[in-house]
């Protein structure tokens, strides 16, 4: 039975307690998927393995008290290849290379264009998506998420595109219409809630800073920016005023290492350009920098709501309530407390490999969340 949003979407969402998306992969499906590549259990039995686990994963996201619940990404192996991989014109190939993460080594998978980029009816997101909306209550949303179109314009990913498109622009244009009919499509199943995790606003960040005193590089990046706000826009534009789209800013999480660090000073006035309801911004040590910046985010939209990310995902240890608490009272001098919400700095497991935590580590983190939430929103719901 599906279920649709029955909640208002301009004061409610994002919530004051929410979920970033990505869970730690249980034992159990951990094992399912080695067996897998194993050949010792066929695509069916992954399958029903993997609905067990997610069924569970989201009974204890309601017993949390969340009212928008994920299925903790446990139909993918990466954050954002796999729903790449699910458009028509693209595929998998072997980068070669790890991405540069701090510390650690990732595996090579990629994307290439083999094609016109396009809608995928058959995208097995929907699938996914329609077995997670099947398991909430009334009251409570289903929210999917899905990689921001930014992740196809870096890494090489859009290499060959002068091979099936006359002009840059004519590209994006496919880019846009493609996300466009795909969160409508999601939208026609009943979704309410859709995030778009975007890292290159990260690596705007690295970017923009190295190039502070070489004006011609500088200039490139500072297009880019403007490029990535028109497209997003583009995909945003006259959705149903009933479907909530917010955005995760990350600065990149594989076994609880780092891509890119740096303040969002340099893109903040990029950001506020977004015509999201709500972003998710990293604010879980130095690296993330000050919060002054938040206010050019926020940009006076009395409907959007920021969302800030002061617990870390990436380390078992429960920060302190009063040291979070204060950190709000001091982002409510450069955006109004009515319009702040609190969650992890990210999701527990971008890939499948997950943080370095346990599950009951991980519950721990969010039920903090809720916990400091409904301590400064009194009348909070997650």
């Amino acid at each position: 039975m599906s279920n649709t949003k029955t909640l208002t979407k301009t004061n409610q969402i994002p919530f004051r307690y929410d979920v970033v998306g990505s869970l730690l992969r249980t034992d159990t499906l951990k094992k399912a998927h080695q067996d897998y590549q194993e050949h010792k259990i066929n695509d069916e039995e992954l399958k029903q393995i993997q609905h067990t686990e997610t069924k569970r994963i989201v009974e204890k996201q309601i017993q949390l008290g969340l009212k928008a619940v994920t299925d903790g990404e446990f139909n993918r192996s990466w954050w954002h290849l796999d729903f790449l991989w699910g458009l028509n014109g693209v595929e998998n190939y072997d980068f070669q290379k790890s991405y540069q993460f701090h510390g650690d080594q990732t595996r090579t998978d990629n994307v290439e264009l083999i094609g016109k980029i396009a809608f995928n009816p058959n995208h097995p997101f929907f699938e996914s998506f329609e077995f997670l909306n099947s398991l909430v209550p009334t009251g409570v949303l289903a929210k999917q998420t899905i990689p921001s179109p930014t992740m196809l314009f870096r890494d090489n990913r859009s290499d060959r595109w002068s091979e099936y498109y006359q002009t840059w622009d004519e590209y994006l244009s496919d880019v846009v219409k493609a996300y466009r009919e795909t969160i409508l499509h999601f939208y026609d199943l009943g979704c309410r809630y859709i995030q778009l995790d975007d890292t290159t606003w990260a690596f705007l960040i690295s970017q923009l800073n190295r190039t502070k005193e070489n004006p011609s590089e500088h200039q490139k990046f500072e297009g880019f920016a403007q490029s990535n706000v028109q497209v997003i826009n583009r995909i945003l534009k006259d959705l149903p005023d009933d479907l909530a789209v917010t955005t995760h800013i990350c600065r990149g999480n594989f076994k609880s290492t780092y891509l890119f660090e740096g303040g969002y000073d340099v893109i903040a006035e990029y950001l506020g350009q977004l015509n999201y309801d709500g972003l998710f911004l990293e604010y879980d040590n130095d690296r993330s920098g000050i919060l002054e910046p938040i206010a050019k985010i926020w940009n006076n939209d009395p409907d959007k709501r920021l969302v800030l990310g002061l617990i870390t995902s990436k380390t078992p240890e429960l920060e302190s309530v009063g040291a979070i608490e204060s950190r709000i009272k001091e982002a409510s001098q450069y955006v109004p407390l009515e319009n702040l919400a609190l969650s992890t700095q990210c999701g527990f497991a971008s890939t499948e490999e997950g943080n370095k935590l346990t599950e009951d580590e991980q519950w721990a983190k969010l039920n903090l969340v809720k916990h400091i939430a409904q301590d400064v929103w009194p009348d909070a719901e997650g």
